[in-house]
């Protein structure tokens, strides 16, 4: 679920993107590269990460770029160090991470999501003296206007956060996936309430003042969230 980071931490993928990462780095010499890529802390040029998994630069380069269009590397353009002045040589190219993980699930999950929220509560809590519950609501609040403000309406929230939003006969919309599935069923109550902060958020974010959350029974037919999105009155 891709929702800004208060840390300043990478954005993460997709979840199709993450598939498609997930599929790339399934190759051995991808994979090689990658990690090389990943544990130099500094960009890594094509002959040096050649070198180091021992492939030739040709090969090297052609699977480096992959990783670069299945959005696993960055690539940027410099001079190599020592080098300077007219005719001195063209950019060379340069690979950094552009996540530092790839996490994902069918269906869809967010797990990072919700462990990342509930931690910057509990933070929040340990630091200002608030009430766990309240400090829950509030990050939730927070990271669901967020992803309001960036998506522009409540259907593509929905959709880019994996809920799988499903058109019901009223004018709501049901939502037939939890992002949150296993974490919601061993803590209910905690998980069930971040997620409705985070919705309502949603909503306010994108300025819909045309719908509502309405709470669920997420065991009962149809439902596998403990909320779907209702018209108001």
């Amino acid at each position: 679920m891709p929702v800004p980071s208060s840390h300043g931490a990478q954005q993460p993928l997709g979840w199709r993107a993450r598939l498609g990462a997930l599929g790339s780095l399934g190759e051995e010499r991808r994979r090689a590269l990658y990690l090389f890529v990943r544990g130099a802390g500094r960009p890594v040029g094509r002959n040096e990460a050649a070198d180091a998994v021992g492939l030739s630069r040709g090969t090297a380069a052609a699977h480096l770029d992959r990783l670069v269009d299945d959005g696993v590397l960055v690539a940027t353009f410099a001079k190599p160090a020592g080098s300077g002045g007219p005719g001195s040589g063209r950019p060379s190219k340069f690979y950094a991470p552009a996540v530092q993980e790839v996490v994902a699930a069918v269906p869809q999950r967010s797990y990072e999501l919700a462990g990342e929220l509930l931690a910057a509560a509990a933070e929040r809590s340990i630091a200002e003296g608030e009430p766990m519950a309240a400090c829950i609501a509030a990050v939730g609040r927070a990271a669901g206007e967020s992803l309001g403000r960036a998506h522009g309406s409540i259907g593509a929230v929905l959709e880019a956060a994996g809920y799988a939003p499903r058109s019901s006969a009223d004018g709501g919309i049901d939502l037939s996936n939890c992002p949150f599935h296993r974490l919601s069923r061993e803590y209910r109550g905690v998980v069930c309430s971040l997620n409705g902060a985070f919705l309502n958020g949603a909503l306010t974010g994108c300025g819909d003042e045309q719908h509502g959350i309405e709470p669920v029974d997420p065991d009962g037919p149809g439902h596998e969230c403990c909320a779907r999105v209702v018209p108001r009155p």
